[in-house]
């Protein structure tokens, strides 16, 4: 197992300075959905607070956007749907269990 570090500074309520073995970034955004900026690129995170389910999206610097295979027409949305459907339960049960 590698060795690992990772501090978090929080500056202002919606704002941090993460450092870690590779270098410093920076994170802006609320609970449930925000940004970082770092050495190794800019992650953008959206999910849904207290259920686990999350969307993270990596663009690193210098590499061009990853090109995806073609796909027969309609063979992704269904998993688009499902992704969804599991996206709303998970909100309806998280807002049952806090209210």
């Amino acid at each position: 197992m590698g060795f690992r570090f990772r501090r978090s500074l929080r500056l202002l309520p919606d704002l941090r300075i993460n450092l870690g073995k590779r270098g410093a970034s920076v994170s802006v955004g609320v609970r449930g959905a925000h940004v970082t900026v770092g050495p190794t690129g800019t992650r953008t995170t959206v999910g849904v607070p207290g259920t686990g389910l999350s969307y993270t999206r990596v663009d690193s610097p210098g590499r061009p956007p990853e090109a995806t295979p073609a796909a027969p027409a309609g063979a992704s949305r269904g998993w688009r749907v499902v992704a969804v459907l599991l996206l709303a339960l998970a909100c309806i049960a998280w807002f049952v269990a806090t209210h």
